[in-house]
């Protein structure tokens, strides 16, 4: 879990890197909207996908970090940790109950923005 957050952050870094104008990350789909930037593409050492209400960052080892944006933040669900899992370099899948332990055990750091939904906490 951890090691995802980790990855979402270096992912963001290199997004606004690679896009003076993002102010967050969920800026990325305002500027693919209105053609600014590609909808696919390189960004420093990540490549990028911006779909639907959302963005997958591909890193140069292949890890993939998928985030829909909710309120303006980046947002993942169990699906998207299974995802991730399943990226690593020695792939794991965690069970739904392993995921809900991992993200409780982080309530401090994490907010549930929607039922199954979750951001990095502000605060």
């Amino acid at each position: 879990m951890l090691g995802f957050l980790d990855d979402l952050d270096a992912a963001d870094a290199a997004m606004r890197d690679a896009f003076p104008a993002l102010e967050q990350l969920a800026d990325v789909l305002a500027l693919a909207r209105s053609g600014r930037i590609s909808r696919s593409g390189e960004a420093g050492r990540y490549n990028y996908l911006v779909h639907g209400a959302g963005c997958r960052m591909t890193g140069p080892d292949g890890i993939d970090i998928d985030v829909d944006f909710i309120g303006g933040a980046a947002a993942f669900d169990f699906w998207r940790l299974r995802c991730y899992g399943q990226s690593l370099p020695t792939p794991v899948d965690p069970t739904a109950e392993e995921l809900r332990a991992a993200v409780e055990s982080l309530k401090d750091l994490l907010a549930e923005v929607r039922p199954g939904w979750f951001t990095v906490s502000k605060s």
